[in-house]
This record gives structure tokens, sequence and C-alpha cells, in this order.
């Protein structure tokens, strides 16, 4: 964000009358504290910055809220129905989108869905243009959990699902998003990084062995600690209650930071995350212990089949 968008935010912050401002940055961004601090205090408010780890708008700072007017969260776009003391300020990536094109070779149909992250959004309409000129038909749709036209999180795929289309482009880093949309989907997806220019078709099958292996020792456990998170946009409690119904071995945990020292103190044998279902898949490497997902857990007690294998996602 430019210090024009700063002193923006400023007007808006006088608009509403608050005094107190609370700050959240993720990790990528938290190094604009300072600055941010400096920007608002010349214009008059008193201003509180967020320590604690921030890992999306489904991770905010109600602790802090307590004790400000108002919250201003960096990074992330606004999920579905936010708080009205909350500001969401995303923060915004270019790049050419004529880049896209590089990703041509690799399509195998006409028409396409296109998705992004929230960093690139703003570029959708270009990257549309760009790939129109070489007879590309991209389309895309409104996005689940408040988000924005074609993009998608990684815990929400919903803007990878459009109708009349079965290949689809995802333009942004890594791999975790696309492997995503695949497997919520079922659709061909081709991951294009506009920065390396690397294109790539995900293929999910290395992914789901993992997987598989992982559903087969937490069968072993002879009890099941089931993690709820208390961050006010990853609690599934109601969820996992109703699970745990349905499991004489299962406890539910109630936790606010799931971590590996904190698994590792628990003890238990195995764990199901009902909280950013990212834990499952980014961090099973760091776990103690075998960490599946809700769809994973069913998998386990024989209500479905390894081959209806479904991501995880937050509604």
């Amino acid at each position: 964000m430019s210090l024009t968008g700063y002193s923006d935010l400023a007007a808006r912050l006088k608009e509403r009358g608050a005094k107190v401002i609370a700050l959240q940055f993720p990790a990528g961004l938290k190094r604009k504290a300072a600055e941010v601090v400096r920007l608002l205090r010349d214009e008059g408010f008193d201003v509180i910055v967020s320590g604690d780890p921030c890992y999306g708008a489904c991770d905010l700072a109600m602790d802090t809220l307590r004790y400000a007017d108002v919250l201003v969260h960096f990074g992330h776009t606004s999920l579905q129905n936010p708080d009205p003391r909350i500001i969401f300020e995303p923060f915004r990536i270019d790049f050419d989108p004529a880049v896209i094109q590089d990703a041509i070779p690799l399509l195998m149909a006409k028409t396409i869905g296109l998705v992004t992250t929230a960093q690139h959004v703003h570029l959708l309409d270009g990257m549309k243009a760009a790939l129109l000129r070489s007879g590309i038909d991209a389309r895309s749709a409104k996005g689940t959990r408040g988000c924005e036209e074609g993009q998608v999180l990684g815990c929400a795929f919903g803007a990878a699902r459009i109708e009349g289309v079965d290949e689809i482009l995802f333009v942004g880093t890594g791999v975790f998003h696309p492997l995503g949309i695949q497997l919520a989907t079922g659709h061909r997806v081709v991951a294009f990084d506009p920065f390396t220019g690397e294109v790539q078709e995900v293929d999910a099958e290395r992914f789901l062995r993992r997987r598989h292996a992982l559903i087969e020792r937490a069968r072993s456990a002879d009890v099941i600690g089931l993690l709820v998170s208390s961050k006010s946009g990853q609690e599934r409690f109601k969820l996992a209650h109703e699970m745990a119904s349905r499991s004489r071995n299962a406890v539910i945990i109630l936790m606010k930071e799931i971590s590996p020292d904190e698994l590792e103190n628990l003890g238990f044998p195995a764990y199901v995350n009902f909280a950013c279902p990212r834990l499952s898949y980014d961090d099973q490497v760091r776990f103690p212990a075998p960490v599946i997902t809700p769809q994973e857990f069913r998998i386990l007690l024989g209500e479905k089949e390894f081959g209806e294998y479904t991501i995880d996602e937050l509604e």
C-alpha cells in the first residue's frame, strides 16, 4: 500500500469518529506496522498494534479490538458479514496482465475458468482481455466466504466452480491453491506463476497418496483429538460436536493457536482439524501425529470411500 493509501485510511477513520485504532498485519506485512503507526499518529490517532500471528481474514485480532474503536486488518479481503468495527485493507500486487499469454501453450480448451488470489483480483479483467486476444474465452465466478469475483482462498474454492468449463487456469504463486481447485472441482487445472513465468499442470496423485497414508496411521489411534479453533472465522464447534457423537474415542479440544508443541504436550496419537484447513495440509510435516480433516475422518469412520475424497473447505 502506498502512502496515499494510508492518508485515505486516515480520512475514513475520521469519518467514523474513531479515536483509538488497532492495527493487524499478517507475517509478510508486519514490518509496515511502524510506518502506519507514525502516519496515523500524525493524524491525531492513538494506535495499538496486534503482535499475535495472523493467518488471514479468519484470524482477526478481536482481543486487541477490545482496547480500540476500530480494527484495521491489512493484507486480506473481508469475509462475509464482517464486524462493522473492522476495516479490511487488501494488499494488491501488480504485474503486466499480458504475461498470462505464456500459460496458453498448456491450455487445452478455448473456454476456461480463471481464478487468482486476493493480491491479483484487481487484474482479472486485464488477464481476461489478454487471453481473449489469443482466442481464449476466460470466465470467472463470484467466490464464497465473501471473496471477490475470481478470488479463491486456501479454504474456499467456490470461485473455481464455474459453469460451462472443464479447465481452470490459476494465476498466482505456489501449488496449494491449484491443487485445492482440482480436488474441489475435478477439473484439469493449469497453474501459472506471473513472476517466474513457470506454468504447470496440477497432479493431485502424490498428494492423495500422502493423505491416504495419514488416514491409515490415524486408524490405529485408541483416542483421537478433535481440534476446534476459537478464532473468529475458523470456529466449527457444531460440526466437531456432531462428529464426536459418532465416535466413542473422540475428544473435543478447544484451542486458539494450534502448534506442534501444544499437540506434543497433549500427546494424542491422532487429531482431526476443525480449524484452518491448511493446517492439515501445509503443516502436517511439523506435527507429531497425524492431523486429518473432517472429510478424512468420515473416511476413517467408514462413512465415505477414499475414492470420494474431497478437499476441506470452510463455509
